[in-house]
């Protein structure tokens, strides 16, 4: 007898060992919603479907009768082995419901399931629950004891931690991961190490530490094994960041072209994406904005982000494309792009989500709203309390415009 959910869970695994998704499963005799009831245990099967699935899975009809065992590993192994564009929701909740279900699996196993979701949570901009399984992770890595866990483990806390702009916890992890790598004389690929590196850039420069920011990206720069790549790229990426946090627009100019030099769309599409995407954010915060520059930076972006761009990444562009309507003067197509950018805000990383409330309120403000610049005010004491002093800066200096337009003129 195949009974639910035992049923579903197996065939899941069978699906997912052969690398399929449930389209590839569907057709005349199986529709798409009945398959994913059939999966999620809601349905029992007939036996016309097993007959139909054990065909499409060309597997005997009584695979389904197997003893599952522990199929964390198999979950694991399959997923990991996915390109990222194929990593979808779905993986992710496959994934959180074998960790729950394999509570006395492997350490070892289980440490790679949750370092996976982390991944996956944060690739889908879900901040809060990588930030919760990064939580268990650590207290597994700790019990492993294994230096090598521990580095990696760090990093990503430090990631997650910029992402949700805890800069002091980013700071403080990468530190330490840097640290043990040293102490212990972890192998590790040397593009994490430089990226290690770079995010401790990127949080000094973010807690108002902008001189000893400048001499560690710096020193990235001069130890380049290359003048080309994703990670020469990335340097200069950075590079510009922090030029930029120090207003000296040329240098920040002359590390973006570096960076966009660096690194054609052959070889990392993605990354060439987000390359230009940064340096479009970059030119709207230079004082004063380079418009016409970081228009035509999200022109190049554009054609590629129906296959090469996550979610987070279209919305990054839509807001991106709303601050420059925004400076152009067209409130009314700026508002149109920043409620098409609203739709998924939880994929803006923290600072992002400051400067798009930024924006709202100066489109609120044209609008004849009379209390948006106390709304700025207020929101310049919250981020206060992040020690991010360039953002703080960012948003009062929003406040004091908005403040200069909304004043009624003398005759």
């Amino acid at each position: 007898m195949l009974e639910q959910p035992g049923f579903g869970r197996r065939l899941r695994q069978l699906r997912l060992q052969q690398g399929k998704t449930q389209a590839e499963l569907t057709g005349p005799g199986m529709s798409a919603a009945y398959l994913s009831r059939l999966e999620s245990g809601a349905r029992s099967p007939t036996r016309r479907a097993v007959d139909y699935l054990a065909d499409r899975l060309d597997v005997p009809a009584e695979s389904f009768t197997e003893d599952m065992g522990d199929d964390l590993s198999d979950l694991v192994a399959t997923l990991a082995s996915r390109p990222d564009c194929e990593r979808d929701a779905e993986m992710r909740d496959l994934l959180a419901d074998g960790l729950e279900r394999a509570a006395d699996t492997d350490p070892s196993t289980r440490w790679q399931a949750l370092a996976l979701l982390a991944q996956l949570h944060s690739s889908f901009g879900e901040f809060p629950e990588e930030r919760d399984v990064l939580d268990e992770l650590a207290k597994l890595t700790e019990e492993l004891a294994r230096p090598v866990l521990q580095v990696y483990t760090k990093q990503r806390v430090a990631r997650c931690a910029r992402n949700r702009g805890d800069m002091e916890l980013a700071r403080q992890a990468v530190r330490e991961a840097l640290e043990l790598g040293e102490q212990h004389r972890v192998r590790v690929p040397a593009a994490d190490l430089l990226r290690s590196r770079l995010l401790l850039v990127s949080a000094e420069a973010e807690l108002g530490n902008v001189d000893e920011a400048k001499r560690l990206s710096l020193d990235i720069l001069a130890a380049l094994p290359s003048e080309r790549g994703a990670l020469t790229a990335e340097a200069y990426w950075t590079a510009a960041t922090v030029s930029t946090r120090q207003g000296d627009a040329e240098g920040a100019r002359r590390y973006l072209d570096k960076a966009i030099d660096a690194l054609d769309s052959r070889e990392d599409v993605t990354l060439w994406m987000r390359l230009r995407l940064g340096a479009a954010s970059l030119c709207l915060q230079s004082l004063p904005p380079r418009l016409d520059r970081a228009q035509d930076l999200l022109s190049a972006v554009e054609p590629v982000l129906d296959f090469a761009g996550r979610p987070r990444h279209r919305q990054e562009f839509f807001f991106l494309r709303a601050q420059v309507a925004f400076q152009q003067g067209d409130s009314g197509r700026a508002a149109e792009l920043a409620e098409e950018a609203g739709k998924c805000l939880q994929l803006f990383t923290y600072r992002d989500r400051i400067r798009f409330r930024i924006l709202q309120e100066r489109l609120a403000a044209r609008s004849g709203d009379m209390h948006a610049v106390t709304r700025l005010k207020e929101l310049a004491t919250e981020v206060q309390s992040t020690r991010m002093p360039e953002l703080v800066a960012e948003v009062w200096r929003a406040a004091a415009e908005c403040a200069a337009e909304t004043l009624p003129s003398t005759p």
